[in-house]
């Protein structure tokens, strides 16, 4: 039997006011989320897997500079970037992570190579790096990651003082993930992320963290937030979509939208995800003023939106 090809990507929920969004800009970012989606699906189109598409997605989100992840991470308080990444696959619950990485030119790139060459899950830091050198993945100095909109937006931070999401000024361009269903009913996630502008003591958010910010299960969903992640941490939010679809017999609208309009709004946190069940249906529900976020069904068949 095959499945119907399926694939959704976000560039973080949360999104620049649209007065303040210029026509050109705007015209990026749908270019990227374009670029992403036929890039991931020509990779399954092609007999590539679930697992392959969502890590070619993310890889072309985590190269476009105006999304807060790979090129694009935001600046940390001491002036480096620190970013973090995961991905799984539903056939066998297999995964890989890493945070706090500093010179990974696509860092979903390095959780993969985690998942498939080690006996881990997780790894951090400077291990993390060790790791990739040791696999060739490939690495970056820190001119490759200074964009000037990130290196403004952390100069403001520093002078009030204060941790963001990924934003000063209401310039919000966040965490990037995919989801994708194959056509041998494989489906997998991946999110990746530059985390909080201006963050301390090593902060880690839902994006490296399997359950919270990605979670992929063959009998289910896949899934991957985007938003304020300590809220997502708390809430486990991609393992308790599952456990809603799972357990309690709910359609994947019915289980993202309760997670994302109920649940996560009940505790003022601010967010959305993707999601694609086993059964080929897609929902991208979000409860801020918008999400960078689209989704292609067939060549025919694509969609990208920024607003509500």
């Amino acid at each position: 039997m095959n499945f119907p090809l399926r694939i959704a990507v976000h560039g973080g929920a949360g999104t620049m006011p649209k007065k303040l969004m210029s026509a050109e800009t705007e015209s990026l970012c749908h270019q990227a989320l374009k670029q992403a989606l036929t890039s991931g699906y020509a990779v399954m189109h092609a007999g590539g897997s679930a697992v392959d598409a969502v890590e070619t997605a993310v890889k072309v989100l985590e190269d476009f500079p105006l999304f807060n992840a790979g090129k694009g991470a935001v600046f940390t308080n001491k002036g480096n970037h620190e970013m973090d990444a995961s991905i799984m696959d539903g056939s066998n619950l297999a995964c890989g992570a890493v945070s706090g990485v500093s010179h990974i030119k696509n860092p979903v790139q390095l959780a993969r190579c985690v998942m498939d060459h080690s006996e881990h899950v997780f790894l951090l830091g400077k291990g993390a790096e060790e790791f990739a050198a040791l696999h060739q993945v490939p690495m970056e100095d820190d001119t490759y990651f200074f964009t000037q909109l990130r290196y403004d937006q952390w100069q403001k931070a520093l002078k009030k003082s204060i941790t963001v999401l990924d934003h000063v000024d209401d310039k919000k361009f966040g965490t990037v993930g995919a989801v994708a269903l194959d056509a041998q009913g494989n489906l997998a996630a991946a999110t990746s992320t530059g985390g909080m502008t201006n963050k301390l003591f090593g902060r880690v958010g839902d994006s490296p963290i399997i359950g919270a910010g990605t979670y992929a299960n063959n009998s289910s969903v896949a899934v991957s937030c985007t938003g304020h992640g300590e809220y997502f941490i708390r809430h486990v939010v991609a393992y308790d979509v599952h456990c809603l679809i799972t357990y309690k017999g709910m359609s994947l609208e019915d289980a993202t939208r309760y997670m994302v309009m109920e649940k996560l709004k009940s505790a003022d946190a601010d967010g959305g995800l993707i999601a694609i069940d086993h059964e080929g249906n897609i929902a991208l529900p979000f409860n801020t003023p918008g999400m960078y976020r689209g989704f292609m069904r067939s060549p025919e068949d694509m969609f990208t939106g920024i607003y509500a």
